[in-house]
């Protein structure tokens, strides 16, 4: 499986280039954000957007060591979130990163920056926030809970979101990607879809599940077929669904898919 020609996953198997074979999965990755932190980081938003923050600049060392502990060896599950929450990877770097999953389970902590500006009301703590991400937590809380240690979910499943952008309106309110204007959201996702098929080609996974119907359509989008696409319920506290027992509902719908079996 690989991307050459345009953003788009073709699932066909070819043979790697000698530059493909001399670099890790992690190094893949690593190249993969860095080049869609300098992208995301170079664009520009219109009101209703106030504020942009791009933790894959200020949180850049949390961002790789996630990367480095926690890329798997080998292909398996990916999971794909829409973009960063306040509470999360906006102050930890990692996808999905409330800071006591990323900290105690992970034994993930590095000092974070700051956002070039800074909205009165997201203020960026790094790990020292002491709001949780309620998203982050089940999530990761799910994945401890199933695993055990991180480096057994790890070693065949991995997390990563589609915008690395977190879009503040005036009144710190939170803006979604997908209401950006057509032609900051094309812009934009032209080059997240380039990181996701970098990301699909160095990790070669079996099953592609979206977090949400969002990040679903954007696996979609890149031809991966149904065979090996799923969805599970978003996580967010925002979701009626998701608040009368999240965990209960993400791993039904991961064994009915035979993603994951009965029992771990």
């Amino acid at each position: 499986m690989s991307f050459r020609s345009s953003a788009r996953w073709t699932l066909s198997w070819v043979s790697a280039t000698a530059e493909d074979v001399s670099l890790t999965i992690a190094e893949k990755l690593s190249a993969a954000a860095s080049t869609l932190r300098d992208e995301a980081g170079s664009m520009h938003f219109a009101p209703p957007v106030d504020r942009v923050y791009n933790p894959l600049e200020y949180a850049w060392e949390s961002h790789l060591q996630y990367i480095r502990t926690s890329a798997p060896a080998s292909g398996g599950v990916l999971f794909l979130g829409m973009n960063p929450g306040p509470f999360g990877m906006a102050q930890t770097g990692v996808p999905f990163g409330e800071v006591a999953a990323v900290r105690d389970w992970m034994g993930i902590e590095v000092p974070v920056g700051q956002p070039e500006l800074l909205h009165p009301k997201r203020p960026v703590e790094g790990f020292a926030c002491r709001k949780s991400e309620v998203s982050g937590r089940r999530l990761w809380g799910l994945m401890a809970a199933r695993f055990g240690p991180a480096r057994k979910f790890f070693d065949s499943h991995f997390v990563i979101n589609y915008c690395p952008l977190i879009f503040m309106e005036e009144t710190g309110r939170n803006h979604t990607p997908e209401k950006l204007p057509a032609a900051e959201r094309e812009r934009l996702f032209s080059a997240c879809d380039r990181h996701l098929v970098a990301a699909l080609d160095a990790l070669q996974p079996r099953w592609c599940i979206g977090v949400g119907a969002f990040a679903t359509a954007r696996f979609q989008s890149l031809g991966v077929p149904e065979g090996r696409l799923g969805t599970i319920l978003h996580p967010s506290p925002a979701s009626p669904a998701a608040n009368r027992g999240w965990a209960e509902a993400a791993t039904r719908q991961l064994v009915a898919l035979g993603v994951w079996p009965l029992s771990c």
